[in-house]
Parts: structure tokens; sequence; C-alpha cells
């Protein structure tokens, strides 16, 4: 009889291997992007010489091939996740000018007071030249603040038309130079003018700035000015919120790509990046609801979630207190149904009541501590009146309903917004359509270990609610009575909808879906696929606001 030999498996290539074809294809990815800059946006015509961008965008292609491996070497998923957030963080962190950001502006300002040590707020307090100096050179809102739009004429002597919407570019005057936020720096360092003095804004919280505030405090250790301080401050928050997503995937068990891909989406780095409490506030939401997807909700558990649940409502109170509601469809132990029930709501009950303290104290605290601000008018005018807005609300619900869904409606239900950056300032059309997709393909990853049915309904529940509601509070504080439309939403702003949303389209997909590669796999292939989508929303910000695209003003 013939002796068949045993089949040998195939031996793989060893990881260093790997990790050098990796790093090979970076650069050759990097160089390619460069090229592409240099010839679709005109960078010779503008000066920018050729060998340094191509040897700086080689450098950042290996610094992240390196940032890769080390993630690689983490032990578990949340950890790494926490490195992807970092890495990609900072690329957001650099990418996105100064004062950009939602309210940026004001929340550098108090930031910076607090870290001097003023815990109080003081109209007639100055502050130095310096951030004086940077806030002249970045006057905020640079995208649509600075939109240019007229006639020129082509090489051929034909007229046509051009438009730096969606880029920051601006031009003064039809025959002036074309200015970019390069310019922006430029005479932030030239300190060529003594600016005119900034006294503190009208931002009365100190609490969500700590963050950013021992951020600044450390680049001044270190000897950095008012720029130093904004990056410090920045990447402060972004440890911050990394940490947080740390813990909220750490808790969670079910449904972990979804949440995952929604700490990596483009716009919760970019806030998490910026000056803004929303980054601590978005780290929040994604911890308190990370409980939906444990196995079971334990006292230590409870600890975390009433303590981002207070700190939520120190920031934005009153539309927060949505959370109370996910306690009663957290996983629940083996009590028998009465106990259930009154412990939780007991736990909700004492979440509200604190809530409503800590509330109460914020605007306390914010009133006995200012000085020399005499009467502050309403901020966004007459037109804007609260109690008026409710009554209309209440006496009209089937058009306030109208006006609720039309807006809806008109922001493409703002899921298509996701690439939407600043106060409504930069769309990147390529993040606005590739971020549902990025979702969804993350909620089928995870689609064999979606939600239970109570937790699922108390997701569909939250959603719906929190929609609503936010929706409603800016109706009624920020738009003028009678309005058609609700003004001053943003997509930000329904990243916690999103998150529940996907959820159970992950729970939906499981019925109809059998996942062929294991739950560890799927979720390591979720975490590169959003990691890296993270990184290029990054990069396309930067090619929005350094690049591109002077074209289209000879």
């Amino acid at each position: 009889m013939e002796h068949t030999p045993a089949l040998t498996p195939k031996k793989r290539p060893a990881p260093g291997l790997f990790w050098l074809a990796g790093a090979a294809a970076a650069v050759l990815a990097s160089g390619v992007l460069v090229y592409a800059w240099r010839v679709f946006y005109s960078l010779d015509a503008r000066g920018w010489p050729a060998l340094p961008l191509f040897c700086a965008g080689a450098v950042l292609a290996l610094a992240l091939v390196g940032a890769a491996w080390l993630i690689s070497r983490l032990g578990s998923l949340p950890a790494r996740a926490a490195g992807c957030i970092l890495a990609a963080g900072v690329l957001f962190c650099f990418a996105n000018p100064p004062m950009q950001a939602p309210d940026e502006y004001n929340h550098y300002l108090r930031s910076y007071s607090i870290s001097q040590g003023h815990l109080d707020f003081d109209a007639d307090r100055q502050y130095p030249e310096d951030v004086c100096r940077l806030y002249q050179a970045f006057p905020g809102a640079w995208v649509s603040a600075h939109t240019s739009q007229g006639l020129t004429q082509d090489g051929g002597g034909n007229t046509v038309a051009y438009s730096t919407e969606g880029y920051a570019l601006k031009q003064r005057g039809e025959d002036g130079p074309v200015e970019s936020v390069l310019d922006s720096f430029r005479e932030y360092l030239a300190a060529e003018e003594e600016p005119e003095a900034v006294g503190e804004p009208i931002l009365f919280m100190v609490l969500p700035f700590l963050p950013q505030a021992l951020g600044m405090f450390l680049a001044r250790l270190l000897g950095f000015g008012a720029l130093g301080c904004l990056y410090g401050g920045r990447l402060v928050n972004l440890c911050v919120y990394a940490f947080l997503c740390y813990k909220a995937l750490g808790f969670c068990r079910r449904g972990r790509g979804v949440l995952l891909a929604l700490t990596l989406n483009p716009l919760s780095l970019y806030m998490a990046a910026s000056l803004s409490y929303d980054a601590h506030l978005l780290g929040c939401y994604y911890l308190c609801a990370s409980f939906l997807g444990k196995e079971e909700f334990t006292r230590r558990d409870a600890a975390w979630f009433m303590g981002a649940f207070l700190l939520m409502n120190v920031a934005k109170p009153y539309i927060n207190l949505l959370w109370l509601l996910l306690i009663f469809f957290l996983p629940g132990s083996s009590l028998r149904r009465r106990q259930f029930w009154l412990r939780r709501g007991g736990f909700a009950l004492a979440g509200l009541v604190l809530a409503l303290v800590v509330t109460w104290f914020t605007s306390w605290y914010g009133v006995a501590m200012r000085q020399n601000y005499g009467e502050i008018g309403r901020m966004l005018g007459e037109d804007v009146q609260q109690l008026p807005q409710l009554l209309f609300v209440l006496k009209n619900p089937l058009r306030y309903l109208a006006v609720f869904l039309g807006t809806l409606y008109e922001n493409n239900f703002f899921l298509g917004q996701l690439g939407l950056f600043g106060a409504l300032d930069l769309p990147v059309d390529f993040l606005n359509l590739a971020s549902p997709l990025v979702l969804a393909l993350a909620a089928a990853l995870c689609c064999g270990q979606g939600l239970g049915k109570r937790q699922g309904i108390g997701a569909l529940l939250f959603a719906l609610l929190y929609l609503a509601g936010a929706a409603t509070a800016m109706y009624i504080t920020y738009t003028p009575v009678g309005m058609v439309r609700v003004i001053g939403l943003q997509a930000r702003y329904f990243l916690p909808v999103f998150l529940m949303l996907f959820w159970l389209l992950s729970a939906l997909l499981g019925r109809a879906l059998a996942p062929a590669a294991g739950e560890q796999r799927r979720e390591n292939i979720c975490l590169v696929l959003c990691g890296c989508f993270g990184a290029v929303g990054a990069i396309l910000l930067f090619q929005h606001y350094f690049v591109g695209p002077v074209y289209l003003i000879p």
C-alpha cells in the first residue's frame, strides 16, 4: 500500500515582514497623495517645495505605521481602541486650525483663565498680549465667515464664476491676494501689530473646563505661548475622551463593534481633539450607553453610571436627564420583579435629585462668582423668547410636529452630516457619504452579538425621546417664535441616537445573517476599519483647511 505523506501547513510570513510591507505601502500611499495635491491644487505655483512635502508625508506615514505596531502589542480590545483614538485624535488636534471647533473661542478663554488659577468670572479681567494676538489672527468660523464668490476670467478670456465655499480661503476685494489659514498662522507668529484687548467671555462654568485648563497649565510650564496652550488643552481633552471610551468598551460586551465605530467616528474625534467640553461629554454618553451591552449591571457599574450622568448635567442640564430612562432597561439580576423595580426606581430618583442639585449649584455659582458684567442681554436677540415659544408649541402640537419632521428632512436626518465640522462650517462630502456606511458595516460585523430584547426596547425609546427632546430644546431656546424650522441643530448632538439606532440595526441583521468569522476576529476587523477611517478623516480635514483649492481664484 502506497504511503501518502502528511500535508504540512503553509508557513505564514514573519510578523516583521508584514509590518515592513505595511510601512512600504504607507510611504507609497503618502507619496501618491502628496503628488495628487501638487497636481490638483497647484502647490508648485504656490511655492510649496516638492521634496520637503514628500519627506513630511513619508515621516507621517511611518509614524502611523509605528503607532499601529505599538497598538497591536496591547492586550485587550478596549486598550487597542484607546490607542487608535489617541493616534487618530492627535491628527485631528493639529489638522484643525485654532478656534474652528464649535464655541472654541469662548472655551479657550475660559480654560485659559482657569489655568491661571481664576475660578471666578470678571468681565474686567484682561488676557495676555499673546492670547489677544491669537484671537485676532484666528477670529473663528474661518470657512463660513470668509467665503468668497464672484466672477473672473479663465486663460481664454471667458467669464467664469468662482467660489471658496467649503474651503478655508478668502480674498479681500476682487483683485486682492488669496489668503488661507496659513496666513493666519503667519500673522500670529509675526506679531507686527499690537492686538486689541480681549476680555473674559460670557461663560460661567468651571468643572467642564478643568481638563483643558490642566493642558494649558502644563504647556505654560514647558514654556509654550498661547498657541501651544491651545494644543496642550486639546491633547489633554483627547486623553480624557480616550480614557472614558476605554472604560465604555471594557464594560460593553454586546454590539461592541457599533460602539467602537462611534468612538472612532471622525466627528467624535474632531470634538474630542478640541477645547470643547463635548470631548468628555461624548465620552460620558458612550460610557452610560455601554451598560446596555453588559451582561449584568452591578453596584460598581452604578457608581460609574452616576458619575458620568452627573458630569453630563453639569455641562448640559435638563436634556441629559433622559439618560435616567436607560436605568430601567439595563441588564438585571436574579432579583424578583418587585425588588428590581424598587431598586432601579430608587436609583433613578437619586440620580434625578442629585442632577437637579448639581444644576442648581452650577447656576448659583455662576451668578455668585460673577463680577463687573452688568446686565447680560439675550444671546440671540429679542426674537428668541423661551416662554412664548413654549406656549406656541403647546398650543400648536401638530404644527410643531411638521416643523420637527421638516427640519430632519432638510438636514438628511443628520445622519448625512457626520462629515460636517465646526459650527456648520466645513462639509467634507466624502465623510458625509461614508460615515453611515462605516456604521452600517460595523453593525453587520457585530450582528451576532446584538442587544437583548429589553435592552433593544430601551435603546429605541431613548433614541426617539432624545431626538425629539434635543430638537424641542433648540426650538424653545434658540429659535425665533413660530419659525418653520429648528435653528442650531448639529449632527454631534445626535451621536448617542445613532449609537442606539445602529445597535438596533445590528440586532435586526442578526436575524438574517450568520457570520462565519469569530467574534474576536470581527471586532478586530472593525477596529482596523474604523481606526483607518478616523485617520483618513483627519487627513481630509487637513486637506480642506491647509491645501486646496487655490485654483478657484486665479
